[in-house]
């Protein structure tokens, strides 16, 4: 979606997210059969209406009840054990742009699914720019080329309009899934989306 027009079956996703990171462990298979290709859209959730901030519990119980659900999850989902970031939550910026470089290079899936394990379960901060060019080298993305894009203005430009666009639609935090008018919300919606009838094999 290089035009701002509305997709018919997308993922939102921002790479600062680990409920994002674990529904982009499944979406692909969840989603298998949906009649179109699922869009992989990178967002800036500070940006959303309703975006999770993981800097902002009220005590530190709150926050490591928080990180044991996520955690729970994770092995509930037979993913890759989940290894918290430090910082966490880091600034996504610089991995944002470069994922939507990616996309216009036709390599948002396996940039999106390397940097998420940098940063989950490796446990790697990808506001380190390192860890960032890690993650496009195992998408075979150059570091000069991936490190040029992310200051392109006509990148910076896209990540915006993506996101502002998302918002108008109703998506509100991510992960987010739309299937035609219909807008699902949360790593636990997947099923969900699946479930509607637009995702339906026709």
């Amino acid at each position: 979606m290089l035009d701002g027009s509305r997709p018919t079956s997308a993922f939102y996703f921002d790479l600062s997210s680990p409920l994002a990171y674990l529904a982009a462990e499944r979406v692909l298979h969840v989603l298998a059969a949906s009649p179109t290709p699922v869009e992989w859209l990178p967002v800036l959730a500070r940006e959303l209406p309703g975006a999770d901030a993981f800097d902002a519990f009220r005590c530190e119980q709150e926050r490591e009840v928080f990180r044991a659900r996520v955690a729970a999850r994770a092995l509930e989902l037979d993913v890759q054990p989940l290894r918290w970031p430090d910082p966490f939550p880091f600034d996504s910026s610089l991995a944002m742009r470069v994922a939507t470089y990616a996309k216009s290079i036709g390599r948002t899936v396996p940039f999106a699914q390397a940097a998420f394990r940098q940063a989950f379960a490796g446990g790697r901060s990808l506001a380190d720019p390192d860890f960032v060019l890690i993650a496009a080298a195992a998408c075979e993305m150059h570091p000069a080329a991936v490190l040029r894009g992310a200051e392109l203005r006509s990148v910076a430009e896209q990540l915006a309009s993506t996101t502002t666009t998302a918002a108008a639609m109703g998506v509100s935090d991510v992960p987010a899934v739309v299937i035609g008018e219909q807008v699902f919300i949360g790593e636990d919606a997947l099923e969900e989306a699946a479930a509607a009838p637009g995702a339906r094999t026709r």
